[in-house]
């Protein structure tokens, strides 16, 4: 079956190399580094010793972010190699570890370009992030034995549905992987279903609830809030995308009849979306300011849209209240957690399937109002701004809950630390 899937990539390759080429043109740090792609790779200094750690994009990479401070600090001798996909993510990584971890784009699932990555990281253990489950890279790590640790992992009812189509190749895949840290038991249960009994399956929670603000984060926050506006209310709407941001303009309109004086702070999920939230703005009349081009904000503008990348926290905490995006388009929602940690009552539209533990666990506590449409969200924004007490409890909810589930993180570490110690062992003591 990885033989099949292979001769498919190998035919599918022009298309993946047009359309890294399309996603340039937006983004124009897609067309960098290309090589990197294909496992050629331009070094002065090579990893030795290394720990990998693969993260998508921008939201992994944040996930991942203590776990690697907290890995940086227990592996000193060690190299660190963080891997994306999305120049984004890059960017991001870059901001949080600076020159403390190697930075590569992840290549291609081709056996020539993942030998050679393999070949110039040799890393001591790979933990991949959530979901990403590539066969031909677990393949040759396996060959390598390198183990395997899937950190994080989520498995949605919809994304098993797919393993389970091919589920002598999904039993293939997953007899390549150590350890699956699944975030709930839910995500545990499906993984075994998949997997079958072989499967080392640990429940360490989600990471997202390990994220912790900065101490200067409400610093920060106050002066950019004096800057926007101490005395008008402000709604984020956060992690949007195509479709949603008219949807938000929309409601954001309506609110505007109950209470003008309202800012709405929008932050596009990629960035590089930001001038297409700048043609809404314009075809909606309303008056906007781009968070790169200006520090401060003038009375008579509504918008304000976030096009700067690691910025996401501190927009949530000058905030009154929050809609998290990639819910009311079929995307599967996003991070709801980020908000609720600072105490800010969050919204969510219906389509929260990636986060469906997460959503129900807020649900529970009363933490999340859910809407299902532009009328909906206005009402409810209005609702939340127009009553501080309500504004308070529900944020409150959603904090107690994110303390209440930290741990994963802990979890987590004790777990690399055992396989590594397990790695590292004389051949004799491992097998005694």
């Amino acid at each position: 079956m990885r033989y099949f899937y292979t001769v498919i990539l190998y035919l599918l390759l022009p298309i993946l190399i047009l359309r890294l080429f399309w996603r340039s043109m937006r983004l124009p740090e897609y067309s960098e580094r290309i090589s990197e792609r294909f496992g050629k790779y331009s070094l002065f200094k090579v990893p030795k010793k290394s720990i990998w750690v693969h993260a998508v994009s921008v939201g992994e990479v944040q996930a991942a972010s203590a776990l690697v401070q907290t890995l940086l600090k227990q592996y000193p001798d060690h190299s660190f190699v963080v891997t994306t996909v999305t120049p984004t993510g890059a960017r991001r990584a870059l901001d949080l570890f600076g020159k403390k971890a190697f930075h590569f784009y992840l290549p291609y699932d081709l056996p020539g370009a993942v030998k050679r990555f393999l070949g110039t990281v040799d890393p001591q253990i790979a933990i991949i992030m959530e979901t990403e489950l590539w066969p031909n890279l677990f393949y040759y790590c396996h060959q390598k034995k390198v183990p395997i640790i899937i950190a994080n992992a989520r498995m949605s009812e919809r994304s098993a549905r797919r393993y389970h189509r091919f589920e002598s190749f999904s039993r293939e895949l997953f007899s390549y992987i150590d350890i699956v840290a699944a975030q709930n038991a839910t995500d545990a249960k499906r993984f075994r279903e998949l997997a079958g009994d072989a499967l080392t399956l640990r429940v360490t929670g989600s990471l997202k609830f390990d994220m912790k603000p900065q101490a200067s984060l409400y610093e920060h926050a106050q002066v950019l809030r004096r800057q926007i506006g101490m005395h008008r209310p402000i709604w984020i709407a956060a992690s949007t995308h195509e479709g949603e941001e008219d949807q938000v303009l929309q409601a954001y309109s309506m609110l505007r009849k109950k209470i003008p004086e309202t800012i709405l702070v929008i932050v596009p999920r990629h960035p590089e979306r930001a001038m297409r939230v700048v043609t809404l703005c314009k075809r909606h009349k309303l008056r906007y300011a781009l968070r790169s081009e200006v520090d401060s904000f003038k009375n008579q503008e509504q918008v304000y849209i976030g096009d700067t990348l690691g910025e996401l926290v501190l927009l949530y905490a000058i905030s009154d209240v929050a809609f998290v995006g990639g819910s009311l388009t079929n995307r599967g929602g996003h991070n709801m957690l980020e908000p609720a940690a600072l105490g800010i009552p969050v919204i969510t539209g219906p389509h929260t399937f990636n986060f469906a533990e997460i959503t129900r666990m807020m649900q529970e506590v009363n933490a999340v109002k859910i809407v299902n449409n532009i009328d909906e969200l206005a009402y409810s924004v209005q609702e939340f701004l127009d009553d501080a007490n309500l504004r308070h409890n529900i944020g409150e909810n959603g904090k107690q809950l994110v303390d209440a589930n930290r741990g994963a993180l802990e979890k987590l570490v004790t777990i690399i630390i055992n396989t590594l110690n397990k790695k590292s062992a004389p051949v004799d003591e491992q097998s005694s």
